[in-house]
């Protein structure tokens, strides 16, 4: 008997569904707003070559990207709690999104710093710019223009990476599609749906960078 898909079946479901991207919007935005202040702050300790702080962001960096997210997921809420540091379900998935994309964001935005050229960092302290004016006011902004792409990629890659939160039982889209999947077996249904939410999530997240890009980017501009 050939397979029927249903669709009653998801609308059914719709509720469900929107509560689920509801959380994986909230997880993920809250995720990559602190992965990229971790990835600035770390950049520029790098760059700067600020004594031990330097160093610590480097191993963390390799440490990160060197092992698996569900590991760290798996550290973060099973493992913290035997040395008195647990965590709820939520936090305990926006730190290790946030930790994630963090260390690939160090690396991106440090790419962003070194590109800002030699003469301009000394321009702009010649004139008396201490190292943190010089940072908020050239090197973010000049930085980001370069960074934005690696970013938005980093972005994308945190917001897909929310998914692996439900294996500690974080309420969100895919949760959600397990869980109705586990009581119906309307797999093709569920899996179709979040697939659609997922995409659409992202083709989202690239309109507003390359909007951000856009509007960086138009004082470089030449008539």
């Amino acid at each position: 008997m050939a397979y029927q898909f249903d669709f009653a079946y998801i609308i059914a479901n719709g509720p469900a569904l929107l509560q689920g991207l509801a959380m994986t919007v909230l997880v993920s935005v809250l995720s990559i707003a602190l992965s990229v202040i971790v990835g600035v702050v770390g950049a520029a300790v790098r760059v700067f070559r600020v004594p031990v702080l330097s160093q610590a962001f480097a191993f963390y960096v390799d440490f990160i990207r060197n092992t698996p997210l569900l590991a760290q997921i798996f550290f973060i809420f099973y493992g913290l709690p035997s040395i008195g540091m647990g965590l709820s379900i939520f936090w305990s998935g926006v730190v290790a999104l946030t930790a994630w994309g963090g260390a690939y964001n160090v690396e991106n935005m440090r790419g962003g710093f070194l590109a800002v050229s030699k003469g301009m960092r000394e321009a702009a302290l010649s004139l008396g710019l201490r190292p943190l004016l010089y940072l908020w006011l050239v090197a973010i902004p000049l930085g980001l223009r370069v960074a934005i792409p690696a970013m938005l990629n980093t972005s994308v890659s945190v917001l897909k990476n929310s998914s692996y939160l439900q294996a500690i039982g974080f309420g969100e889209l895919t949760f959600v599609a397990m869980e109705r999947v586990a009581m119906d077996f309307r797999t093709l249904e569920m899996f179709a749906s979040i697939g659609l939410l997922y995409l659409g999530l992202v083709l989202l997240l690239s309109f507003l960078a390359r909007r951000l890009e856009h509007r960086l980017q138009s004082p470089f501009r030449t008539a």
